[in-house]
């Protein structure tokens, strides 16, 4: 998706400029963090809600991912798992987070339906995995519904997004009624106080009528 932002060095804060001594120190604050973040059967926070997830034509600021997860094991027993992922803390985004962590739990001899809402459509490299893990994993239904669309002018994105149909994912434009679901089952409410029914933005079905235009033109 997006550029990451990349961390100060060490003589911008006031550390030794010693490069050795310099990328030893940053070697250990990242392994301090974790990869990505992984958050399930809790919420994210509003302020991340209302920023990332907004429709809005130009992304302006938004230069990471939020993935909430829902995922159905087809059986005499199902179960549903969901979650969240966000690409904070490394190179590695939201989508590929998800397939290294969440898709090794799934079992090969069950059938799942994961659904995803994303805060924007995935870069071309996401699209690739996600067309070829598809193509390998015949017991995968994934539907994808975002509330952007990434870079949807270029042609090697476009194509990208067609693979992805052709493999059999479902791509969607999150509708209004599709936010205020993420909002109800993802967002986290202020501690002690009544859940906050979701308040629409004002041009949220106009920008929503916008990507879904761009997308039908794409994927036709």
């Amino acid at each position: 998706m997006a550029e990451k932002q990349e961390e100060p060095s060490n003589t911008q804060n006031g550390e030794p400029d010693n490069a050795e001594e310099g990328e030893e120190k940053k070697k250990l604050k990242r392994e301090d963090l974790p990869p990505f973040e992984i958050v399930t059967g809790e919420r994210l926070p509003a302020i991340f809600f209302k920023f990332q997830f907004r429709n809005v034509e130009y992304s302006s600021g938004r230069n990471k991912t939020f993935l909430c997860y829902v995922v159905e094991t087809q059986g005499k027993e199902s179960v549903t798992s969901r979650g969240y992922l966000e690409d904070e803390h490394a190179a590695a985004h939201a989508e590929m987070a998800f397939f290294n962590t969440i898709l090794p739990k799934c079992e090969s001899s069950l059938r799942y339906n994961i659904t995803w809402y994303v805060s924007s459509s995935p870069c071309v490299t996401c699209a690739d995995r996600i067309t070829e893990t598809l193509k390998k994993n015949k017991n995968l239904r994934l539907t994808i519904m975002v509330g952007r669309l990434f870079m949807w002018e270029e042609p090697e994105m476009q194509a990208a997004l067609k693979k992805m149909k052709s493999a059999g994912c479902k791509l969607r434009i999150m509708k209004p009624q599709d936010f205020e679901y993420v909002w109800q089952n993802f967002v986290e409410q202020e501690e002690g106080e009544e859940a906050k029914a979701f308040v629409p933005w004002e041009d949220i079905q106009e920008n929503f009528q916008y990507y879904e235009e761009k997308l039908a033109e794409i994927l036709h």
